[in-house]
């Protein structure tokens, strides 16, 4: 089973967005999806994904939310249990005195693209369909932590539980 994280990073009414576009034989290739990545070996949900918001964007965390888990059942990949985050304060550097959370140059990342996008405009990007469900959840504030199971037949979503009660994908 394999554990990830996903962190979303929020500046007023924009998340920070990964065009997924630089590596090659990726199964998110051309797709828009939060800042994350694979946990490793003793590594906390929360550790992995500080660890990983540094990794691609510079950006050191200082505030953050779980927001939920989201399972991913797929017939060509393996079971993976995604820990979702979103995060309202961070600063570039090494102190926190150097705190600027409306930073403007982001750096390059291996990954894709990083991009500042209005949460507005999100769902006219690429996104995996279920990315549309949680997407829409963490956008909510009110909402409690949540659990999310997704199935995927390939690359189209075939079913959706939250909170282990069937969803109504249509039109996803």
């Amino acid at each position: 089973m394999k554990q990830t994280t996903l962190c979303y990073l929020e500046r007023g009414d924009q998340y920070l967005m990964l065009h997924r576009v630089k590596k090659l034989n990726d199964a998110s290739h051309d797709k828009w999806i939060g800042v994350g990545g694979k946990c490793e070996a003793d590594e906390s949900p929360d550790e992995c994904m500080l660890r990983e918001v540094k990794e691609e964007t510079g950006l050191t965390v200082s505030s953050w939310r779980y927001r939920g888990i989201v399972t991913f059942i797929s017939d060509i990949w393996p079971c993976e249990y995604m820990h979702l985050f979103t995060a309202d304060h961070w600063y570039a550097g090494e102190s926190p005195s150097n705190q600027d959370d409306y930073v403007s140059v982001l750096p390059d990342c291996d990954e894709g693209d990083l991009e500042w996008v209005d949460k507005d405009k999100l769902f006219s990007l690429t996104l995996w369909p279920g990315d549309r469900i949680f997407l829409r959840l963490i956008m909510d504030p009110g909402l409690p932590f949540f659990s999310l199971k997704l199935v995927y037949k390939g690359d189209d979503l075939i079913a959706a539980k939250l909170d282990g009660k069937e969803m109504n994908i249509a039109g996803l």
